[in-house]
């Protein structure tokens, strides 16, 4: 789905803030985390991190809720995507407008 998504229709994404956010039983969420974010940056939209990998693990949301380091990683980026989507706002009501990015796209085989 995400494939579809982004590359039919990743322009309609560019320059809107972007930040996966994974929940797992056990491990697994970092490669998950890298590819999601991959999506992102094809469509010239900004990342917004936090202060680790943003991931909680529990099976259950009980569980969830022990995860302290998890939970505070999910406050710090809810915070950082609420100041990024200011500082966009702000930038627009000013006149600051987004870059108009080019792209060429190459085939190595000769």
């Amino acid at each position: 789905m995400l494939d579809r998504a982004f590359y039919s229709g990743g322009r309609h994404f560019a320059y809107k803030p972007g930040a996966a956010v994974l929940s797992a039983r056990r491990a697994g969420t970092t490669a998950s985390f890298d590819v999601i974010n991959k999506y992102f940056t094809i469509c010239s939209m900004p990342v917004v991190s936090s202060t680790y990998w943003n991931h909680v693990y529990g099976n259950e949301p009980e569980q969830v809720q022990q995860d302290k380091e998890g939970l505070m990683t999910m406050y710090n980026i809810g915070k950082n995507m609420a100041w990024l989507l200011r500082c966009i706002a702000l930038g627009r009501e000013n006149g600051l407008p987004h870059p108009e990015n080019e792209k060429i796209s190459t085939n190595f085989i000769r």
